[in-house]
This record gives structure tokens, sequence and C-alpha cells, in this order.
């Protein structure tokens, strides 16, 4: 079959009133406009010139597509430039799925502001913390916290994020600090439910190696925010992301504990779905929360 550069081709060559008049403005010579003549009537099947002397004479079918082909040779340009529009002027429609805690204070304001910057766009926030139940809707990015397997998607590291083991000072006035993991069976410990993980499992390493302590929730919710409460209201232990309590601990409402002993981070990841990855928008809205998260916001609260 033909394609555009053909159509181009032969409407130029056909305004003209002679092969090699087609020639000196294609810049050519006369043997490759030939050429390329007999190739577009072969993959037609069928003659769109007869010459007549030193004239070009458009047969019917010539006449045929040099009456209809400008048309679809300027939708053709009229696309390109829209799309190479939509590249640098970032517009259409932008899908968004992050975490109900991290949406809200980090992701949401971003997806604000990078609107503002951007009339032509649209965007949608969807909060969940069940990715794994959104892999078949529809989305461009998505955010995750913490570890991830392998789901066939283009995954980047967003920032760095700890999980912190803290307590509030009144809770510790009261109750004392744990000196090792295994303190943790005698305390009130507050568990948070996300993820799907197992609450109840804290992990932690040092030197000697790893250790896991099965705690009994005093307190259990799958809200972040909730179990955030509670420690500064001083009713426990919580192991937390440093994003949700890095002021806490800057400001001395929440005690870091055990910080001989580390925890697994949960750093903060990116997705893109595979159709989105090439759109201009996409990459626009990756390069500016890359910008916005470096360095991470919760580690510039101490400087």
């Amino acid at each position: 079959m033909v394609n555009s550069d053909d159509i181009r081709f032969f409407l130029i060559l056909a305004s003209e009133p002679t092969l090699a008049a087609g020639a000196r403005r294609l810049d050519i010579s006369p043997s490759a406009v030939t050429q390329r003549l007999r190739l577009i009537e072969q993959r037609l099947g069928l003659r769109l010139v007869t010459r007549s002397g030193r004239s070009l004479v458009l047969t019917d079918e010539g006449k045929l597509l040099a009456e209809r082909g400008p048309p679809i040779v300027d939708d053709i340009d009229e696309l390109v430039s829209d799309m190479q529009a939509r590249r640098s002027n970032i517009t259409g429609h932008l899908r968004v799925l992050a975490p109900p805690g991290f949406g809200r204070r980090y992701v949401a304001p971003l997806v604000a502001s990078f609107g503002e910057g951007n009339p032509g766009i649209r965007v949608d926030l969807e909060l969940s913390d069940k990715l794994g139940r959104h892999l078949d809707r529809r989305w461009d990015i998505a955010i995750h916290i913490g570890h991830l397997t392998d789901i066939g998607l283009t995954m980047r590291k967003l920032a760095p994020n700890r999980r912190i083991l803290c307590a509030a000072p009144s809770y510790l006035a009261e109750h004392g600090a744990p000196e090792t993991p295994g303190d943790l069976a005698g305390h009130r410990c507050l568990a948070l439910r996300e993820n799907e993980e197992d609450a109840t499992l804290w992990r932690f390493s040092s030197s000697a190696g790893a250790i896991s302590v099965r705690v009994t929730p005093f307190l259990a919710t799958n809200d972040g925010e909730i179990v955030r409460r509670w420690a500064l209201d001083g009713r426990g232990i919580i192991v937390r992301s440093e994003w949700d309590v890095a002021d806490d601990i800057v400001s001395g409402r929440l005690v870091p504990l055990l910080e001989d002993y580390a925890i697994a981070n949960a750093d903060v990841v990116v997705l893109v779905g595979p159709a989105a990855s090439r759109a201009g928008r996409t990459q626009a809205f990756l390069d500016y929360l890359a910008q916005a998260m470096s360095p991470p916001p919760w580690r510039g609260l101490n400087s």
C-alpha cells in the first residue's frame, strides 16, 4: 500500500506539466522520479499517469488521487501538529492513583499546582492503598509506598522513606522505653493494617542479625492518621513511615525508639501504565513529581 509520503510525491508530480519539471521541483533525477512512480503504481495495481509527448497526463485514477489526496495529507499534517502541541503544551486527561494519607499530604497539592500550571490538562486523583485491586483499572501513574512484587509495569523510586518505631513522651513517662525488640511484648503496641501486610509481625535488623517480634496490638486500624493520632495521645508505640512522623519527631511530639535496630525501608515508588508511558503529559508529571521529591520534603524539616 502507499503511504502519506507517496501521496505527497504524486501530488507534487501531478502539479507539474512534465516529468522533468517534477524532478526539478523534487530535486531528484528524472530516472528516480520514474522509478518511484512505477513503484507506487505497482503497489496500487493501476496506472496514475500516461505520457503524451513530453507532457504528463493523469489517468482517471490519477485525477482521483490528485483530487482527494490534498485533504488526506492536510489531515495528517494537522494530526502530527496536534500531537506535537500536546507534548510541548501538556494537554489531555491524566489519571493518578495514590495512597490516602500520602496522597492527601503530598500528592494532592502537587496535582493541583500541576493542573494550574498546565490549563490544557485534566487530572483525576484517586486515593487508595489497594494497588493490587486497581491493576485492571485505567490509570496513568500510580504511587505506592513499600515493597512491591514485580507486576510487569515500569517502576522507579521516587523518594527514600524510612520506617520508624516511636512513641509519645507521655507514653514513655508512664511505661518506659523498650531496650530491645523483645521488650515490645510487654508494651502497648498500635498496629496499622494496610497494603494487606502482616501488621503484627514487626521485623528489625542489627549487627547481630535479623529479629522478628510478634506483637499483640492494644489498638489496630487501617487508617494511618488514626494510628498516628493514637500515638500522639500517648496510647502506645507505633511503626510509621518517616514521611508521616518526621515533623512530630523534630518537634518532640514523638520520640524514636530502638535506634540501634533498623526496620526495612518503605520507599516511595511510582508506576507508569504501559499506554501512558509515551504520553507527554505523563512524563511531564513524572518530572514534576521527581523535582518536588528531591530532596524529600520530610527530610528538610530540621534544616
